[in-house]
C-alpha cells in the first residue's frame, strides 16, 4: 500500500464507518468519533484484504473492496456497541 492509498483509506474510512453503522440493525450507543475510528481501521484492513485476494485493482469502482471494508466496519461497530454498552 502506497502512502496515497493510506490517506485515501483514512478519508474513505470516515464514510465507511457511517455505512457500517447503517448496516448494523438497531441503535448503537457509541460515540461518533469511535464510529469514525472503526471506519478508518476497517478501510485499511479492507484494502489490505482486498489486495491479498487480488481484487484491489479493478477498472472503475472497486465494489468488492468496498463491500469488504463495510463488512469490517459493521463487525467493528457491532463489537464496539456491545462492549461500550456493557461498560455503562
Amino acid at each position: 500500500m502506497e502512502i496515497t492509498g493510506f490517506f485515501t483509506a483514512i478519508f474513505i474510512g470516515l464514510i465507511i464507518g457511517a455505512l457500517g453503522r447503517l448496516v448494523v440493525p438497531g441503535r448503537q450507543r457509541i460515540p461518533i468519533l469511535l464510529t469514525m475510528l472503526i471506519g478508518i481501521v476497517a478501510a485499511i484492513l479492507g484494502t489490505l484484504v482486498a489486495g491479498a485476494l487480488g481484487v484491489a485493482e479493478t477498472r472503475g469502482v472497486d465494489w468488492i473492496e468496498l463491500a469488504i471494508q463495510v463488512g469490517f466496519a459493521a463487525v467493528g461497530v457491532t463489537l464496539a456497541a456491545g462492549a461500550y454498552g456493557r461498560r455503562r
